[in-house]
């Protein structure tokens, strides 16, 4: 390999996946111009009272373990996600997480972009 071939960089999704944690493990997996690639680790984190995200950037998020109960500022019913569901979130798009699974980890794959 010479100095102008970058390095390949491996991962797994689920490894190491921590038991408690006091606050969601971000971890970015890839980021390049105008996008950014995290695994997020929840376990049993919500939004604080009151709080919503309200971000510059599109978000395609997708639950890959665990579960999730997100509301949208606007909607009367909030939205449960299980493995395998996404869903994309226009930047600006006022959001909170009501709940993340207490049992295991919920696991997130989330691209951000402009």
């Amino acid at each position: 390999m010479d100095r102008t071939t970058p390095a390949v960089v491996f991962g797994h999704l689920f490894a190491p996946l921590p038991g408690a944690l006091p606050e969601e493990l971000v971890t970015v997996l890839a980021q390049g111009p105008g996008v950014r690639i995290e695994r997020i680790v929840s376990t049993g984190q919500s939004s604080p009272p009151g709080f919503w995200y309200d971000q510059d950037e599109h978000e395609w998020v997708a639950v890959l373990a665990g579960s999730a109960v997100l509301q949208f500022e606007g909607e009367a019913h909030s939205r449960r996600l299980v493995p395998g569901d996404w869903l994309l979130i226009p930047a600006h798009r006022r959001h909170r997480i009501d709940a993340t699974a207490t049992a295991g980890a919920t696991v997130w794959l989330a691209v951000f972009y402009r």
